[in-house]
């Protein structure tokens, strides 16, 4: 049984990164093989609309027909025991690279037949992760908690059962003098990175642990 890691993070070792890894631990400590996946080290597009994946008697059907660099991940998911996405929020959304991936991968098991709404013959767990700035009380105004709602919504649809984590106010970067960031309060941001992110990392194991024993 194996559970993969999706990173739609392009900062490598960050945040989102950091939850996945230890989302990986979790299953691995319960048997699970694990491998986690960068998105930003991947050539590839959107849906293209292409409708390929409609094609009636197709090899394709249900099946993204797009032969790009993200077509073998697209694979990996499809055999993985469960998936977890982590992705951090950039302009109320998830990363430009996480979006087109979920594009792909929701719209090939989409079916318009009468008979059914899904391509896809299994049900399969979804673990996701999003990381950012925002303070959690501020989730509900900025109309995070709709959009995360809405994201479960369609992979509980289409895919499986959906188990989620939500790291608010994240560090941003190690020497905040460096940048143009003086509306956050660095030293608030490093003291929450020590004292509330180790508990965000201990849930993501916990969500790694229980994806590894729910599909063993």
């Amino acid at each position: 049984m194996k559970i993969l890691a999706i990173n739609g993070s392009p900062r490598e070792g960050w945040n989102t990164h950091t939850l996945l890894e230890e989302a990986l631990k979790g299953a691995s400590s319960k048997g699970a093989e694990t491998e986690c996946i960068s998105l930003y080290s991947l050539n590839y597009k959107g849906c293209l609309s292409c409708l390929e994946c409609k094609r009636k008697n197709s090899p394709e059907l249900g099946r993204c027909a797009v032969k790009d660099e993200l077509r073998p991940v697209l694979d990996k998911i499809h055999q993985a025991g469960a998936v977890i996405l982590g992705s951090p929020i950039y302009l109320d959304e998830v990363s430009s690279s996480m979006r087109a991936l979920i594009e792909r991968l929701i719209f090939q098991h989409i079916s318009y037949r009468r008979e059914g709404t899904s391509f896809f013959e299994r049900r399969m767990s979804v673990g996701l992760i999003y990381t950012m700035n925002i303070s959690e009380n501020y989730l509900e105004k900025a109309g995070y908690t709709g959009k995360f709602k809405n994201y479960a919504a369609l992979f509980e649809r289409f895919i499986g059962p959906v188990e989620m984590l939500i790291s608010t106010e994240t560090l941003q970067a190690a020497d905040y003098a460096s940048y143009e960031l003086s509306i956050f309060d660095e030293a608030a941001r490093k003291e929450r990175r020590e004292k509330v992110f180790p508990k965000d990392c201990a849930k993501a194991f916990e969500m790694g642990a229980a994806l590894a024993l729910k599909n063993a």
